[in-house]
């Protein structure tokens, strides 16, 4: 290292991060704690200052430690801080800072989240932000932030939201690409317009009743777990698109034109049949078609799904090269009349990769009459997995049924396996 020139050694401390190692690195030489102003990141782990007895108060410890910084870039703090140590922090690095990451942990700490100025408002200083990530968020009144206008991304992971709040917030960062939001609950209705927004994940806890609307013309990633009803109408650049429902129910979905659509997924234990068929009707240039929902109904009323024609599927989706499918939707394609439109001519012409789950044996002669009419007429297939999931029978009906199985994969023992 003695032997290097100065901007070899400088440049191999900007590649350093971790504040312990900075710290212990300023005190090896002279050369060395010349070099490290010239770091461009900082990272403060949980346990920074779990064993400090110093006289300095943490805060104070990591304000020297930025302050010897000629241009800090990005800053990620997990240690305990107050509001007053973050918004002397950010006026030393407002100029230069793009990515700031902190564990505010106040998810509990209501007094925390009125008391002027919040942690949430000292944040605001950091106008030249690229990259926000927040965890363990209380935000129940709006944040003072006045406008971000180069902040592309946006990750809250944890948090307690109201309505008014997260929409104040949202609007300071008209220029979002990425937006993610985690683990979060107490909205119910959320109405979000980003006009540049790319890449966006939304994940709400709790019963699952919440309502989305999205206005975000250049959206090309959408992934929402929580919602019951959800309205995006400008969808003419998605192309993956995934929609859960683990607490709740999927009543009502409004999408536009699903043009450039490859991957859709909708998952859930209830959907209304008029969400599903409508995501079905709108997603005929599908690739990649992932279903796991249990039932379909209205309310409380579990019902199976309706029978579905073998043929007017795949005739729908004729780009379809992956189907994931699950119980209930199986189920539908293997009714008795599902196979009665097969015409001469039939084939499945991009289908590669089909992994169905099983979960119960009955109907089982027609369900293997649609496992052989997948390999006949899928003239591309190149892999079938067949996964035995939970399967429930008093009698010997299950034992049969697998048997059938077995004998269906040892005489496709190239493309078929069981799981």
């Amino acid at each position: 290292m003695e032997s290097l020139p100065d901007a070899i050694v400088q440049c191999i401390f900007s590649h350093m991060n971790n504040a312990k190692d900075v710290a212990i690195c300023n005190c090896v030489s002279k050369r060395w704690k010349e070099s490290l102003p010239f770091i461009k990141s900082l990272f403060f782990p949980r346990n920074s200052f779990d064993n400090h007895d110093g006289s300095d108060h943490p805060d104070t410890i990591v304000c020297k430690m930025i302050s010897s910084i000629v241009k800090l870039e990005e800053l990620v703090v997990y240690s305990p801080f107050s509001s007053t140590g973050l918004a002397s922090w950010l006026l030393l690095v407002s100029s230069s800072l793009k990515h700031l990451e902190l564990r505010l942990d106040n998810l509990a700490e209501y007094q925390s989240c009125i008391e002027s100025p919040s942690k949430l408002d000292c944040i605001s200083a950091a106008k030249n932000l690229e990259s926000l990530k927040l965890w363990g968020v209380l935000m129940v009144k709006s944040p003072k932030w006045d406008a971000f206008p180069k902040l592309q991304s946006l990750e809250i992971v944890g948090a307690r939201l109201e309505d008014p709040a997260l929409t104040a917030a949202l609007q300071a960062c008209p220029n979002l690409k990425n937006l993610l939001l985690l683990g979060c609950e107490g909205v119910r209705s959320v109405s979000l317009e980003l006009l540049n927004l790319e890449q966006c994940k939304l994940d709400f806890y709790g019963g699952g009743n919440y309502s989305l609307t999205l206005t975000s013309p250049k959206i090309e990633f959408l992934e929402v777990q929580g919602c019951s009803w959800i309205s995006v109408r400008e969808t003419t650049r998605l192309r993956n698109l995934s929609i859960s429902n683990n607490a709740g129910r999927v009543y009502m979905v409004d999408f536009g034109k699903l043009a450039a659509l490859e991957f859709l997924s909708i998952r859930g234990v209830q959907w209304c049949w008029n969400a599903i068929s409508k995501m079905l009707h709108l997603a005929s240039e599908v690739k990649h078609l992932y279903m796991k929902v249990e039932f379909t109904g209205d309310f409380d009323n579990l019902q199976p799904f309706p029978e579905i024609d073998l043929v007017d599927f795949f005739n729908s989706h004729p780009k379809l090269q992956k189907f994931d499918i699950h119980g209930a939707m199986f189920a539908a394609l293997c009714q008795k009349n599902s196979l009665k439109n097969v015409q001469s001519g039939f084939v499945i012409p991009c289908l590669e990769e089909v992994v169905i789950t099983v979960r119960s044996p009955l109907n089982a002669e027609q369900k293997i009459s649609t496992l052989e009419s997948l390999l006949k007429y899928g003239k591309v297939m190149k892999s079938m997995a067949i996964r035995i999931l939970r399967m429930r029978s008093s009698h010997s009906s299950a034992d049969d049924f697998f048997d059938e199985i077995c004998r269906f994969q040892r005489m496709n023992h190239k493309i078929v396996q069981i799981e």
